[in-house]
């Protein structure tokens, strides 16, 4: 059984990984970061906190819910397309890692009710009653 909590520490380490590569050849940082990637990366462990997937977590890329910033979305976008590539070089399990996380099926939204209001304990999440048997004997 895994460790709750496992996946969002590696989400925190590969972005935290990527924004060091970033700062690295664009900022000429040979240790640590600069303030401005500092600040993006305590947002971005920020946000990997607070999301309500938890280890269901999807790559940011197809999740279904935005949770950051407009300003900051379009930062750890450039950080992403400058880093991605290069991550595999550093951290090629980190990498593996995270691409195999992209082929994952991407979970409902948590605490979202089912189309058109549905969601009673007897429904799945396509509005299907996945109670057995007849009417008459399903359980309650």
């Amino acid at each position: 059984m895994a460790r709750r909590g496992t996946k969002i520490e590696r989400e925190k380490r590969t972005i935290a990984s990527m924004i060091r590569i970033y700062c690295r050849d664009l900022h000429s940082r040979d240790e640590g970061t600069c303030a401005g990637c500092g600040e993006l990366l305590a947002y971005a462990e920020r946000r990997l906190e607070k999301c309500p997937f938890h280890d269901d977590k999807p790559p940011c890329a197809d999740c279904p819910i935005h949770c950051y910033q407009r300003e900051r979305r379009e930062q750890i976008k450039a950080v992403m397309r400058h880093s991605g590539p290069r991550l595999f070089l550093r951290h090629p399990v980190l990498t593996l890692r995270h691409t195999l996380d992209g082929f994952r099926r991407i979970p409902d939204r948590p605490g979202k009710r089912t189309e058109g209001g549905k969601g009673s304990p007897g429904e799945s999440a396509d509005g299907k009653d996945s109670s057995t048997g007849p009417p008459g004997e399903r359980d309650t």
